[in-house]
Parts: C-alpha cells; sequence; structure tokens
C-alpha cells in the first residue's frame, strides 16, 4: 500500500490536477496547449539532452535490456494486431493503428517520474536509454506496418514515410537527445552559466508535462468500442511489460536496476503519441483516444502490482 500512496499517487495528484482543471475550465485549452508545447518543446527535450550528455553510454546502453523491452514492445504490436483483426474483425489500417496503442508506452511523462519516486533519480538510467531510440524506433515500425497496409495493389506512399522520418529528426525531444549524444561522445564541457541554466529548465520538465497532460486527457471521452478498448489497455499494461519481466529476469539476465527500468517503463499506459499515430492516419481513432485515458486511469493500479512483484 506504500507504493501507492508514496509512489504512485502524487505522479497522478499531479496529472489529476491538469485533469480537474481543464474539466472545470480553471484552464483554457490554449493554456493547456501553451504548457504541453513549454514542456514538449524546451523543457523536456532540456531534461533528456542532461540525462544522455551524462549517462554512461558503455554501462547503460546495454543490448539485453533493449531486446528485452523493443522484443516485449513488438509482441504487445503482435498480440494486439492479432486480437483486433481476427476477434473484433477490424480492417487492417485499424488493425495496425491498435497494435500502436498496444506497444507505445508512456515512457516519459509516466515512466520517468514514477520510476524515480520508486527507486531514485540514480535509477534512471535505463530509462533514458531505452528512450532514446523509443519513439523513432516505434514510429518508423508503426508507419511501414502502415503503408503496407495501405498499399495493398497500389504504390507504397515514400513521399510520406520522408515526411514523417523528417518530422521525427526535426522533433525537439529527438533533437535534445541527439544533442546529448554529441556532448557525452564528444566529451564536450558545458559551460557553467548554459549549465545551470538548462539544470532550471529540467526541474521545470516533469510537473509542467504531467500537469499538462492531465488537461489534454479531459478531451479524450471514452466512447463505445469498450470491448477492444479493453483488450488493448490489457496488452499494453499486462501483457507488454510481462513479457518484458519474462525476458529481462530468464532469459537476458538483467541485473535488478535494468530489469526495474525495463518492466516499469513497459507498464506504463498508452502514451498520448498512440492517438496522434491513429489520428494521422484516420484508423481506429476512438479506440486509440480511450485507451489512452482509459488506460492511464487504470495503470494506477496495474503499476502497483508491477511494483510488488519487481525486486
Amino acid at each position: 500500500m506504500s507504493a501507492l500512496i508514496d509512489v504512485i499517487m502524487p505522479v497522478f495528484l499531479v496529472l489529476g490536477f491538469g485533469y480537474v482543471a481543464a474539466w472545470r475550465k480553471l484552464i483554457s485549452e490554449e493554456a493547456v496547449e501553451g504548457l504541453m508545447r513549454f514542456a514538449q518543446n524546451f523543457a523536456v527535450p532540456c531534461l533528456l539532452f542532461t540525462a544522455i550528455s551524462r549517462i554512461d553510454l558503455a554501462a547503460d546502453f546495454s543490448l539485453p535490456l533493449m531486446f528485452s523491452f523493443y522484443l516485449a514492445a513488438l509482441s504487445g504490436f503482435a498480440f494486439a494486431f492479432v486480437g483486433a483483426r481476427y476477434i473484433f474483425d477490424r480492417p487492417l489500417e485499424d488493425c495496425v493503428s491498435i497494435g500502436f496503442v498496444g506497444f507505445f508506452s508512456n515512457t516519459l511523462l509516466l515512466g520517468l517520474p514514477i520510476t524515480e519516486r520508486a527507486y531514485g533519480a540514480d535509477a534512471l538510467a535505463g530509462n533514458y536509454a531505452i528512450i532514446s531510440i523509443h519513439a523513432p524506433l516505434l514510429y518508423s515500425f508503426g508507419i511501414i506496418m502502415m503503408e503496407t497496409s495501405r498499399s495493398r495493389g497500389s504504390a507504397f506512399d515514400f513521399a510520406l514515410i520522408f515526411r514523417v522520418v523528417r518530422s521525427i529528426l526535426s522533433n525537439p525531444l529527438v533533437i535534445g537527445i541527439s544533442l546529448g549524444f554529441v556532448v557525452n561522445l564528444g566529451q564536450i564541457s558545458v559551460p557553467e552559466p548554459l549549465s545551470a541554466a538548462i539544470d532550471m529548465m529540467v526541474r521545470a520538465a516533469l510537473p509542467a508535462a504531467l500537469f499538462g497532460l492531465g488537461g489534454v486527457l479531459h478531451r479524450y471521452k471514452p466512447e463505445g468500442d469498450i470491448k477492444a478498448i479493453a483488450f488493448v489497455c490489457a496488452i499494453s499494461l499486462i501483457v507488454h511489460p510481462g513479457i518484458a519481466y519474462l525476458l529481462g529476469r530468464f532469459a537476458f539476465s538483467l541485473d535488478q536496476s535494468q530489469l526495474r527500468s525495463a518492466v516499469l517503463t513497459a507498464s506504463m499506459a498508452p502514451g498520448v503519441n498512440a492517438y496522434l499515430f491513429a489520428n494521422m492516419y484516420g484508423a481506429a481513432r476512438r479506440v486509440a483516444a480511450s485507451a489512452v485515458l482509459l488506460g492511464t486511469a487504470a495503470s494506477i493500479l496495474t503499476i502497483w502490482v508491477w511494483l510488488a512483484i519487481l525486486p
């Protein structure tokens, strides 16, 4: 019970404050958008830059850690895709979109603060390693799968892929990560005034992002397709972290810190990017939006269970 109260509830209370503020119109949609732009375009990239520039790349970029997390993620996609196709009889494009929900966990806005509260800031190295390739890798996979599904009997849309790859590479989060790698690998010393300014931005990153995320989630009202939504939430919250746990503990023998990072990161609810992907293609948008909201609410209990299971 202490994990639920001391670790999980503070994170979700900040998120809940944002949700209630948007619900009661104490903060406008424009203000929520502005807060999320500040968090995602400035503060969180500073956080990722700082983390990547300071971690021990040789020690923390472990192939067993990456295999444990990403094989589990791809398994989540496969289970969600197959279930959407053969249980719910959805079109192929919807199946890809639902599969994307099944494997795109909220590694950043939920995974980081919960891992930090549970195990301390020193336990985040594995999280940062996973996050550094999370969006580019999974978006690339999702785009390829969607374009393959849509191009049956027609030309493959390479132009769209080029535009999306360019969009990913120009994303502030990816830029922050990339600059962090440059500083780390080049052993570049950041001037003290600049370092102090970045650290000030970092302290604002997660509280602002969590509050803003609550305001964003207020828009995603659950409606219809409840069986498909429950199914993909179960994949995201139980199957994905369950496979990561089995792989990390028994197949790859991760150490305690790596196992915690792999499983807790996998156990987070579907991220808002899962809805953005569905909206980009106009496929299973209602399932994706509702899964983000309901999965986030349900994850309060499922994360508690995973914290109890983890060493």
